[in-house]
């Protein structure tokens, strides 16, 4: 394997690089090197959402990639994305992760919906909808997971009932990312109850969150964060706008264009946070506050040895794709690792920080580092349910990677 960049490719590296580095915001800037701020749990779409700074960083920011064609580097160029490919995204996500640059633009409409309108939606959908995506002006949430039809969504009971050119939509939707910041909504409805379970099901499209009987009620996690919700249908009625056919959206929902999935950004975020912890260990502050056990200092170097050791995984499965070749198991095993690696070395370093780790306030003269790794420790708690439990990640691992029987 080469792990060296093509004279290609060491352009484009430097191209994404110059580009960040002269138009991230300042606030962003700051974030990167470990200032306090509120939205550290949010990311951008909390930024866009919010007032002030953070707001006008987020739209600046969004403004800068939408003219270089980056906010959906992943889409077709004739669609206006940035028609990148595996290797450039790959390229693309590990610098903007180097330089604490904020990824993810346009949530689920870039990463989902945009897609699935693409390869479903008609003429005037992708007219009237991807052009907003682009430009980061308008945020959608994802209205898929239920109370009772998580890991098996096939199971979904929230029903859309037709009356004339509305749909009547009465359910629940859970772990609604985002819905409180969120301009629109898309969901998979039942729309014939009679039909099996993945049939009858379609995909529409709510273009204001805010309609009459659509409530987003927030869920705050074990941090006081709040990034989940859950979203109440009651009696809500919308215009007939599914993309695909009606009872098909099953098939419409399940449908992704295929992109660069490395999570080359976890690797890199993992190296970044070591590096800015074993710098306040070194710092005068560290030092008088901190007493390094030999035990610690071990396990530090383990977690270093591991985020590279993540870095190659993620460059194994865009290797993997850059070749035409579609990771299967390899994207298990990423992800297996990864999200384990991030709680491991959120607790690595509260041990490293002692006693000081147990203060949770931010602006305390007691807290070290602000209390990143403290809050990074209760909030990656999730991190081995979420997008496939690690349970679920060893039965693929063992059953397509090693040829293991189920059992």
């Amino acid at each position: 394997m080469d792990w060296g960049d093509s004279p290609e490719q060491a352009t484009f590296r430097q191209q994404v690089r110059d580009f960040v580095q002269s138009r991230l915001p300042e606030h962003y800037r700051r974030k990167a090197e470990g200032a306090p701020d509120e939205s550290w749990s949010g990311g951008w779409a909390t930024d866009r959402a919010g007032e002030g700074e953070a707001h006008d960083a987020a739209v600046d920011w969004a403004h800068a990639l939408s003219e270089q064609g980056w906010i959906a580097p992943h889409w077709p160029k004739e669609f206006g994305g940035g028609g990148l490919s595996s290797m450039e995204q790959f390229i693309f996500n590990a610098e903007l992760a180097d330089l604490g640059a904020p990824s993810g633009v346009g949530g689920s409409g870039v990463s989902m919906l945009g897609p699935t309108i693409i390869a479903h939606g008609s003429d005037e959908q992708r007219e009237k909808y991807l052009s907003e995506i682009l430009t980061g002006e308008i945020s959608w949430a994802q209205g898929y997971s239920e109370p009772g039809a998580g890991s098996d969504l096939g199971s979904l009971q929230t029903r859309a009932v037709r009356d004339g050119d509305e749909y009547v939509v009465n359910g629940q939707k859970i772990w609604t990312s985002g819905a409180h910041n969120a301009d629109k909504i898309f969901a998979l409805v039942r729309t014939d109850p009679d039909a099996p379970k993945h049939r009858g099901i379609s995909f529409l499209l709510i273009d204001d969150i805010h309609t009459e009987g659509l409530s987003v009620r927030p869920l705050v996690n074990m941090s006081w964060k709040h990034g989940f919700n859950e979203t109440f249908f009651e009696n809500v009625r919308v215009p007939v706008n599914i993309v695909g056919e009606e009872n098909r959206g099953w098939y419409v929902g399940m449908t992704l264009l295929d992109f660069e999935r490395s999570n080359i950004s976890g690797a890199i975020a993992s190296r970044k946070e070591l590096d800015q912890l074993i710098g306040y260990l070194n710092s005068d502050e560290g030092q008088e506050r901190t007493q390094m056990r030999p035990g610690v200092r071990t396990a530090i170097t383990d977690r270093y040895i591991e985020s590279e050791v993540g870095f190659n995984f993620s460059f194994r499965i865009v290797s993997m794709q850059n070749a035409g070749l579609i990771p299967n198991y390899e994207a298990s095993t990423s992800k297996l690792f990864m999200s384990e690696l991030v709680q491991t070395t959120a607790r690595t370093a509260t041990k490293a920080l002692g006693l000081h780790a147990n203060v949770w306030a931010e602006d305390s003269k007691w807290t070290p580092m602000y209390a990143y790794f403290t809050h990074r420790y209760v909030t990656t708690i999730p991190n081995t349910i979420g997008g496939g439990t690690s349970e679920i990640q060893r039965n693929i691992i063992a059953t397509r990677g090693l040829g293991l029987p189920r059992g």
